[in-house]
């Protein structure tokens, strides 16, 4: 089992969707901005912060929190919530308004954290037999009301965080039950497979949040597999907004075309993968691939899909048999091993999950790798000679939950004073191969990364935003932000 990091930080809302709205005008843009800005201060703030852990059970059943202002009644056979307010500050945990068995506070935000902690911890429990993310009764806390206008919601390793969204494209971020349970899903992830966050792993790694979020809000409403929508996010979307949610498992592609947010990305099968190195190799994009599959399984085995298809889900990211870098065909091979241990070979149950794989075009013959090369985490580049400085500067930044993307290209000479003087001695004295090559934080799921070249001919060097120091990464910012 991995330990979960302070650091881990998982935002709902793609980045590149928050960098579409920070390219237009209007408040929604400096919402969206003043949202980014704060996603990589909160990220700085949490490195070195203690891990989640299950805290120990004091005598006679009581568990404290060390964000809450006393222990949370725990009679052993529940969840153990602890909401927070804000009130509009960027500080956490805030000031405590419900704990665990408490009435309901008549504030529809810590109310619906309240609802949609407990029906998160419902599923893994009542359906799986797992006690919360860590399997050890590990206490379930929110904070609502975080920030103005905070068009977010996040799973920082230790706790929920809810924005109240800008009003213009996203209501409040606890309307949707199903991003409550894909963020929480990312503490499961991490503390059970640990999917690596790039490529086919960290796109299986964003699936299985959202497979699992979409099954919370099944079984909350009591749907079957035929009856439910398959939307990732619905209801975060204004009536402005031409769009239903921030993704679809059954349709993926369909989830939204708007002028101010493009067209959603995100391919069905693998027909349509994307080769890219942005967004940690695409994790927000190609994991249309393996919902889909998911969708087309649990749709053919019918009933219930938190039942039989969740199960099967659950055994495969629960199991021995999974590995950090697992790729597509991997997983796949695994569901349909699940699927044979659980049910039977032959079984209606085998038989479904190996055809939806096929249908997305994932081969699970034994023996048989990956459909596409699987791409990999970018190594370490080996410093070089340095160069004469460059004239041209391109940088990119990527990732998010919706994998968003921002990208300039812009001459030294059009930069002000001081950033020009800083890029120039940045690459001169290879500052970039040096980053590259030091001690950086970890890639986090729905965080960002750069990409930073000087064409035509300099190599590519990526960074983890997290891992940047501030004044380089301010100086990035600077430059795609003019």
């Amino acid at each position: 089992m991995n330990e979960m990091s302070g650091s881990a930080r998982c935002g709902i809302v793609p980045p590149y969707l928050l960098q579409a709205l920070a390219a237009a005008d209007g408040h929604a843009a400096a919402s969206a901005e003043h949202t980014l800005r704060r996603d990589v201060e909160h990220r700085s703030r949490r490195e070195g912060r203690p891990t989640a852990a299950s805290p120990p059970r004091a005598a006679g059943g009581t568990t404290t929190s060390p964000s809450a202002t006393g222990p949370a009644p725990d009679d052993g056979s529940g969840p153990q919530r602890v909401v927070g307010d804000a009130k509009g500050a960027e500080t956490l945990p805030g000031t405590t308004v419900r704990r665990e068995g408490e009435a309901a506070t008549g504030d529809p935000a810590a109310d619906e954290a309240y609802d949609g902690l407990g029906q998160t911890w419902s599923l893994y429990s009542q359906a799986y037999g797992r006690d919360s993310l860590d399997g050890k009764g590990l206490p379930l806390l929110a904070t609502v009301h975080y920030g103005k206008d905070y068009d977010n919601a996040f799973w920082d390793g230790t706790q929920m965080v809810f924005g109240d969204g800008d009003g213009e494209v996203f209501n409040r971020f606890t309307v949707s039950v199903d991003v409550i349970g894909h963020e929480l899903t990312h503490g499961v992830t991490e503390l059970t497979a640990g999917l690596t966050y790039q490529g086919q792993s960290g796109a299986l790694n964003e699936s299985v949040s959202d497979v699992f979020g979409s099954l919370v809000r099944q079984r909350a409403l009591g749907q079957s597999a035929e009856q439910a929508d398959w939307l990732i996010g619905a209801g975060l979307f204004t009536a402005d907004i031409k769009g239903v949610a921030l993704r679809s498992m059954k349709a993926p592609g369909t989830a939204y075309d708007d002028p101010r947010l493009g067209k959603d990305p995100q391919p069905a099968t693998m027909a349509g993968y994307v080769e890219t190195t942005d967004d940690n190799g695409g994790v927000h994009t190609n994991s249309g691939i393996p919902n889909h599959a998911f969708y087309l399984a649990a749709t053919a085995i019918g009933g219930n899909a938190w039942e039989a298809p969740g199960q099967i889900w659950f055994d495969t990211l629960t199991g021995d048999g999974i590995a950090a870098d697992c790729d597509f065909a991997t997983f796949a091979r695994l569901t349909v091993a699940a699927a044979t241990t659980r049910y039977g070979a032959g079984s209606s149950q085998a038989t479904a999950v190996e055809q939806a794989w096929a249908e997305v075009g994932v081969a699970v013959t034994a023996g048989q790798g990956p459909a596409v090369p699987s791409p990999t985490a970018p190594s370490p580049t080996v410093p070089s000679p340095a160069p004469a400085p460059a004239e041209l500067v391109q940088v990119r930044r990527t990732g998010g939950l919706a994998g968003m993307r921002q990208a300039r290209t812009v001459a030294l000479s059009e930069l002000p004073e001081p950033d020009a003087s800083q890029w120039r001695s940045l690459l001169a004295e290879d500052g970039l191969h040096a980053l590259a090559a030091s001690p950086g934080g970890r890639t986090i799921p729905d965080a960002f990364t750069y990409h930073v070249a000087c064409p035509p001919d300099g190599d590519e060097v990526t960074l983890p935003e997290h891992g940047i120091p501030d004044p380089v990464r301010e100086l990035f910012r600077r430059t795609l932000g003019d």
